[in-house]
């Protein structure tokens, strides 16, 4: 399987080995554009690979810190409270670059940026470029992938 993420389009493709697409996903990426280095709060291009898949068996809208559930489980009401919060949701696949100097290592490091694919509130309209660097999905949506895909699966993200 292969993941393509469409910066452009605000789409994310998943792919099976002989290249059929399977499903198409609305996303939403970084407000700042395309970029990768540390700091620049930029979705990173290129070559990435799922290192870790994070959340399995959580309760759908569970709110994630440090990659650990926080104990809170989002609400419209709690995101009312904590308004510039950035919202980790439900599930992660947490990325790795491939490609050194490019996406891995030095201060362009996707995973050290602690990118990931992760769910989103419901009331947050995806399609628009809006987040903090990751690739942000409903959360049904992200359930779906997340049972699809295994860790090591290829994510190309193209600008």
């Amino acid at each position: 399987m292969n993941i393509v993420v469409r910066i452009p389009e605000q789409a994310l493709e998943l792919f099976d080995d002989s290249g059929r697409l399977l499903r198409r996903y609305e996303v939403a990426t970084a407000a700042n554009g395309a970029g990768e280095e540390n700091g620049s709060y930029c979705t990173p291009r290129g070559r990435h690979v799922i290192r870790a898949k994070i959340g399995a068996g959580q309760p759908v809208n569970t709110v994630f810190a440090r990659r650990r559930p926080s104990g809170e489980i989002y609400t419209p009401a709690l995101g009312a409270q904590h308004p510039g919060r950035d919202w980790i949701l439900t599930r992660i696949l947490w990325l790795s670059g491939c490609e050194p100097g490019y996406n891995r290592l030095g201060t362009c490091d996707t995973m050290r940026r602690y990118i990931y694919i992760h769910g989103a509130p419901d009331e947050r309209k995806l399609g628009v470029p809006q987040s903090h660097g990751c690739v942000n999905m409903t959360n049904v949506d992200l359930l779906e992938l997340f049972e699809l895909v295994p860790a090591g699966t290829t994510v190309d993200i193209v600008a």
